[in-house]
């Protein structure tokens, strides 16, 4: 059997087919697999663990849950739409959360995880903002404000965002190759698997004179995919397969 991996799925109740993609996958694919690991964005966004009780949330989290009590090991790494996500959701969805970046070995390969958006490290207004919204005491202080006023604030940080994006020279906002060299180099691994990009593929380099791969999951809207790995290596694979 294979792991499996996905990322930048950007559930919501506004984008309703790609949540029944996400359970359609649930209930098949993801059920023959060693493991699933999410490497962030599974929502569009997450205000705080109070808000998995809205109906939308609290059916993902209860079909993860599902997969998760018929014995397949579920991993989440937060990315940058929901790294609020925290212990009580890990809990009530039967998942593990996972630091980013971490190690693992698959698919007869130590293979280094990450969200990726650590590695667009040519865009420093945004790795200004991520600095600023990791740091313990921003994560307090935006927590203890009521849900509504934390809603409130997420969708104008959305809004402005989505402006500053319109702007943006394209190659800023992909991954910068020296820092994939520094992660694989300084992790020792040769295979690197990331979303965050929206720009799915597969790139061979070599890094610390050592052949080594990076892959980059797809996006999921009106259709969706996901990295398989297993003993005889990796593929991007469609959903629904074509």
């Amino acid at each position: 059997m294979a792991t499996l991996f996905i990322s930048d799925l950007h559930l919501c109740p506004s984008r309703p087919q790609t949540g029944r993609l996400f359970l359609d996958f649930l209930a098949g694919p993801a059920r023959q697999a060693d493991g699933l690991y999410i490497l962030g964005d599974l929502f569009e966004y997450w205000a705080g663990d109070d808000d998995r009780d809205d109906p939308f949330n609290a059916g993902i989290c209860s079909a993860l849950r599902a997969l998760s009590e018929a014995g397949i090991p579920l991993f989440f790494m937060a990315g940058n739409r929901d790294f609020l996500v925290g212990e009580d959701f890990a809990r009530a969805a039967g998942l593990k959360l996972l630091p980013d970046p971490s190690v693992i070995a698959t698919g007869g390969a130590t293979t280094l995880l990450m969200h990726g958006d650590t590695l667009c490290t040519d865009d420093d207004a945004y790795q200004a903002f991520r600095a600023e919204v990791r740091a313990p005491e921003w994560r307090q202080a935006f927590l203890s404000l009521p849900l509504s006023r934390r809603k409130q604030r997420i969708e104008a940080l959305r809004r402005e965002s989505e402006a500053e994006k319109r702007v943006k020279p394209l190659d800023i906002m992909d991954v910068n190759p020296g820092a994939v060299l520094r992660a694989l180099t300084f992790h020792r691994c040769p295979r690197l698997i990331h979303g965050h990009t929206h720009r799915p593929a597969r790139h061979r380099l070599i890094a610390d004179g050592v052949p080594s791969e990076r892959w980059v999951l797809p996006d999921w809207d009106a259709t969706g995919g996901y990295l398989s790995c297993d003993a005889a290596g990796c593929s991007l694979l469609d959903w629904p397969t074509r």
